[in-house]
């Protein structure tokens, strides 16, 4: 006989939806709460540049290029203008000191010289007839004096001799009185041409002196023109390389204007340009090297030259120990310019992300290399290898230093 068996809540069908449904709100559980939401961006891991953070010695310096050039460099400037009319060296030759290189003619100068001359020489003859006067107004007192000594002496005993037959009453007054004003009037007449002689003198003696002055001036003058008349005569200042010579034959040339430079090849330093972000920490002293034939030179900063132009300005550095031997004028080499002392610290290299994320941020690698995530960190000073890292980033760390130009706002990138 049939029984009719009773039916189970858990049948088949309802099992089947329970799991169903507990597998739909797991999912729904997992997308809300533990789900990665970040955008994602699938990349090839072998077009990345994938670098690891360390520890080191960060060493500040800034790479630059110097241009070698002379120690010393002598420009040739025309202290005379004039046309040319030998040019006697070419450029790129080598000249002694005193080496005759340019010829110039100038006929003004010259004429300017002969109205000196002639000055002189006129100023010269009234010096000598000026003394010769003197000399010769000296005679003439003497004579003039000798012969009124000598009325003196006369008038003198023909007064005494009439004074005293003037107290005896031999002779009258009248002719006492007259021998008298004679002897006097030649007494005071000689203290007259005594004085007018003195002062004639003194006269002759100033007039002597202001032409002795004007004489001597007149003859500096002479040696001047002289001096710039043999200055139409160029001449090498110094032995060395006469590396250029901006003049022909011919040519007309101003007072002043550059003719030319010496080089003076007995030793080097470098002209180098920098960015003038670093200015405010580019110094007289500062120490830097550069790698020449296998060996490195220390280099140190003697002269800076503050102005800035298209972004950068200049130093001279020059060869702490000697430049190399075989350094040429015009070669070009890269520097180390040391900005700081090493220090510890911990390194990122240097990589094309900080154009796009300006050292902000950075994609880093997870443990099994699958993936790469945004981090931000804080970068501090910068070398031409690396960057120091201040916050974010601890050593053993890879990250992606290549460029992020393609990889939009994506938060993490799958390999």
């Amino acid at each position: 006989m049939d029984r009719i068996k009773p039916k189970k809540f858990w049948n088949s069908r309802r099992i089947g939806g329970t799991v169903i449904g507990v597998l739909l709100a797991s999912f729904i559980v997992y997308q809300f709460f533990f789900a990665d939401k970040r955008s994602k961006l699938n990349v090839e891991v072998d077009k990345l540049t994938v670098s690891t953070v360390k520890q080191g010695e960060f060493d500040e310096f800034i790479a630059v290029t110097g241009v070698v050039q002379p120690l010393k460099t002598i420009q040739l400037d025309a202290i005379v203008g004039g046309y040319v009319t030998q040019k006697l060296v070419e450029g790129g030759n080598m000249v002694k000191q005193g080496d005759v290189l340019l010829r110039l003619e100038n006929q003004s100068l010259k004429l300017n010289f002969l109205q000196s001359e002639t000055e002189a020489s006129r100023l010269v003859n009234d010096l000598q007839n000026t003394r010769q006067r003197l000399r010769v107004e000296r005679f003439n007192l003497q004579k003039t004096l000798s012969e009124l000594d000598f009325q003196i002496d006369q008038a003198r005993d023909a007064h005494r001799r009439n004074e005293q037959l003037f107290r005896d009453k031999v002779i009258p007054e009248a002719d006492y009185l007259k021998t008298k004003r004679e002897f006097e009037r030649l007494t005071k007449q000689r203290e007259i041409e005594v004085e007018s002689q003195k002062y004639q003198e003194e006269n002759a003696k100033m007039q002597i002196s202001q032409l002795e002055g004007t004489l001597a001036n007149t003859q500096k003058n002479v040696s001047l023109w002289r001096q710039t008349l043999d200055n139409l005569v160029v001449k090498a200042p110094v032995s060395g390389l006469l590396s250029s010579m901006n003049v022909e034959v011919g040519s007309n040339i101003n007072q002043g204007q550059n003719i030319g430079q010496i080089d003076d090849l007995d030793g080097f330093k470098m002209r180098v340009g920098i960015d003038e972000h670093y200015i405010s920490r580019i110094f007289v002293g500062l120490r830097g090297s550069m790698d020449f034939d296998g060996k490195s030179f220390p280099l140190e900063i003697v002269k800076i030259y503050p102005e800035v132009r298209s972004g950068r300005f200049e130093v001279d550095m020059s060869f702490v120990e000697g430049a190399p031997v075989r350094i040429k004028r015009g070669q070009s080499t890269p520097i180390r310019l040391q900005l700081g002392q090493p220090s510890k610290a911990t390194l990122l290299p240097v990589g094309g992300f900080f154009s796009d994320t300006g050292g902000n941020w950075v994609y880093v690698v997870n443990g099994d290399g699958s993936k790469a995530s945004r981090r931000k960190i804080t970068l501090g000073r910068k070398n031409p290898e690396y960057f120091e890292v201040l916050e974010g980033l601890e050593p053993g760390e890879k990250v992606i230093t290549s460029s992020y130009e393609n990889f939009g706002d994506n938060e993490v990138l799958e390999f």
